[in-house]
């Protein structure tokens, strides 16, 4: 074991103990087993209590799982977090192939090695937590210790009636399979992007999450159409978009796309209601300026150039020029990042209004994990890959964040 037993016990009371969100929670559990368990791939199966099935909440990762769900006895999901023990199949075990909750069928490799840990407080068993692929297995006192974490993350989720909620009816809008992007050739060839893995929802605030170079700017310009992939396959709105020829990008980012960039983008010589109209000149079925900038609490500024407005009133002319558009996405590159906390505090809160007013899915990348805590989902980047995702089933208002 990497990490001390007590030291790995103290660091989740701690995190549990200041964790204002229990997507967190969990996605920190799952942190720090799979760092006990020197694995790399694990996730979060949690009870719904009116369906009496176990959805996947959060994991670590290549594929997108979020969402899947099994009932109780079904695969050794259903099995461990029904019956409350801990099971490992190692390959060549008899059965490992029906036991891994993913078929074939929705593109899941199986497994070598699986092992599946019940989230089981006094009363009930919860959920449980799969750890799959692991180099080899725990030990008696690696596994004790991560039973013990489980279990206090499921007190946890007693204390504060925590469960699952089945997402029905969830339509992926942009679906994204083993995107590769490499620059340059031969020797000197860099690959930023190394096989992602994503769908994207309709009418879901997705937050990209990571450090820089991690490739989240890479890929949400191979998402708008600013950038080509290398490999891979993108379907967007059920059409292949791997290999778009320039019309259909053409009428793809004119159309079904809109941009909110971190400084602004607007032009200097027009004001807030020409910059708007500007753009709103090449669509089909615009919003009206004014309506626009009325949406951003801009009313009355119409006429005033980005030099007489303030940082945090540009990103608001920013954000009405993207909505104008009526686009079915709309993807935001850092924008709060050149922005104090209040005025960044403004400009999300214009954007979740804007959300709920429009249904637009918006898929935005940060820096600022504080930001995460206002998503439907969290995805975190890593060396080019997805690291983890996870749900948030009770996202915080934006005016309720505090970085």
């Amino acid at each position: 074991m990497k990490k001390h037993a007590l030291q790995s016990l103290w660091e989740i009371m701690e995190m549990l103990h200041q964790v204002d969100q229990m997507e967190s929670a969990l996605s920190g559990t799952l942190d720090l087993i799979l760092e006990i368990a020197e694995c790399e791939e694990g996730s979060v199966w949690i009870l719904n209590r009116e369906d009496k099935r176990y959805y996947a909440m959060i994991h670590a990762g290549k594929k997108d799982i979020s969402g899947f769900s099994v009932a109780a006895g079904e695969s050794i999901v259903g099995k461990v977090a029904a019956g409350g023990a801990s099971e490992y199949l190692k390959q060549g075990s008899s059965g490992l192939a029906q036991a891994y909750p993913l078929s074939t069928e929705q593109g899941a490799e199986i497994p070598q090695n699986m092992l599946c840990i019940p989230l089981k407080n006094i009363h009930e068993s919860l959920g449980c937590i799969l750890l799959t692929n692991l180099k080899e297995e725990l030990s008696e006192d690696d596994r004790r210790i991560c039973e013990n974490m489980a279990s206090l993350l499921a007190m946890v989720m007693e204390e504060k009636g925590f469960s699952a909620q089945p997402n029905q009816g969830r339509k992926p809008m942009i679906v994204l399979r083993n995107v590769i992007k490499e620059y340059g050739s031969g020797e000197t060839v860099n690959q930023v992007l190394k096989g992602i893995d994503l769908e994207i929802f309709e009418n879901e605030l997705l937050v990209v999450l990571g450090e820089s170079g991690c490739g989240k700017s890479t890929m949400l310009n191979i998402i708008g159409g600013m950038d080509t992939m290398t490999h891979g396959e993108l379907t967007i709105d059920g059409k292949d978009m791997s290999r778009p020829t320039e019309e259909e990008l053409t009428n793809y980012r004119r159309n079904f796309v809109g941009f909110i960039f971190q400084n602004y983008n607007l032009m200097p010589n027009l004001t807030a209601q020409e910059n708007i109209e500007f753009i709103a000149e090449i669509v089909e079925n615009p919003m009206d300026s004014a309506a626009a900038l009325d949406m951003v609490g801009l009313k009355g500024r119409e006429g005033n150039f980005p030099s007489q407005m303030s940082g945090g009133q540009q990103q608001r002319v920013s954000i009405a020029r993207a909505f104008a558009k009526r686009p079915r996405l709309i993807l935001a590159d850092e924008p709060t990042a050149a922005l104090d906390f209040q005025t960044g505090q403004e400009v999300l809160m214009v954007m979740e209004n804007a959300i709920k007013q429009t249904g637009t899915t918006i898929v935005m990348i940060t820096h600022n994990v504080e930001i995460a805590k206002m998503a439907n989902r969290v995805v975190k980047l890593k060396n080019g890959k997805v690291h983890s995702i996870r749900v948030n089933l009770h996202p915080l208002s934006a005016s309720e964040l505090v970085w």
